[in-house]
């Protein structure tokens, strides 16, 4: 039952997000140019709207697909006069904390179940500002190169935060490797597994690590993210996370301030670009399908 309700939860929180690009509803290493950022400071605010010339925007995000897509947004702000700066970090933990403790504006790197679960873990107060993209998780072959040549008790590789390991089981379920307890869903572990002819074993490590040690595993189940980073191509993929599926529904990208800030200006300003037509244009053409705007 506790996993059904935090699943309704999701659900209700996701819809939220996907009947728009911006919304109020919500939840390593050093980022580039160091950790000395200021909060959003802005000349000129008024009641109807805001002159925001000369505002400079300071956000957190992974290098891939969500920097790189910063930095169209980047020229769409810089005609209103405004600059985005962006702190690069290949963890899930610290731009986050940067968010709540100010030192960044706002941060683009993760989905909104990962978002609300790590408020409740860390008692931040981290809220959806927009929702962006989904990027389709994908099983790329290690030592193996098939599903038909998989062996018995070959190792799979999963992420083991909760979120993203739940979303790789529905991935291997997806493909009739394994089969989780009914009541499993997107907070499945490895302990929900009832079924697995195979006898498949599970290394659990953090999603970054995944695709540097795709040489040892024989599959791993790889976030859309990470692969992009490390030169995979969801053409590469032996099995893709079905857009039909419930995982699909529950991991939009989303832009990330502090409760209480997603309605600032500056804040609205960003969202926009992000939900722009230029940069719906730029992901469709430079991702191929690993992903994927919901705007």
């Amino acid at each position: 039952m506790k996993k059904l309700a935090s699943l309704l939860l999701t659900g209700a929180l996701t819809f939220g997000l996907l009947a728009g690009c911006v919304s109020t509803s919500g939840n390593t290493e050093t980022p580039a140019g160091g950790n000395e950022t200021t909060p959003v400071e802005s000349n000129t605010p008024s009641e109807t709207g805001a002159n925001l010339e000369g505002t400079v925007i300071k956000v957190g995000a992974t290098p891939a697909p969500h920097a790189e897509i910063l930095e169209v947004v980047k020229g769409i702000l810089a005609e209103q006069g405004i600059t985005l700066e962006i702190a690069q970090y290949n963890d899930y933990v610290q731009p986050n904390n940067a968010v709540e403790d100010g030192s960044l504006d706002a941060n683009y790197f993760q989905h909104i179940t990962y978002m609300n679960d790590f408020n409740t873990e860390y008692g931040t107060h981290l809220v959806s500002a927009a929702a962006v993209h989904y990027e389709p998780m994908g099983l790329y072959a290690g030592k193996t190169t098939s599903l038909d040549e998989l062996a018995d008790g070959a190792l799979i590789g999963v992420p083991n935060d909760a979120t993203n390991e739940g979303r790789a089981l529905l991935v291997l379920q997806q493909e009739g490797l394994i089969t989780l307890s009914e009541d499993a869903g997107i907070t499945a572990t490895i302990n929900d597994i009832v079924e697995n002819p195979k006898n498949l074993q599970f290394s659990e490590m953090e999603a970054a690590q995944l695709p540097l040690r795709l040489a040892d595993l024989d599959m791993a189940v790889i976030n859309g993210n990470y692969a992009i980073d490390a030169g995979l191509s969801m053409a590469d993929a032996l099995a893709v996370e079905s857009a039909e599926g419930e995982a699909a529904q529950a991991y939009a990208n989303v832009l990330a301030v502090k409760e209480g800030r997603e309605n600032d200006p500056a804040i609205q300003a960003l969202a926009a670009a992000l939900c722009s037509d230029e940069v719906k244009a730029y992901i469709d053409e430079t991702y191929n399908g690993a992903v994927v705007t919901v705007f």
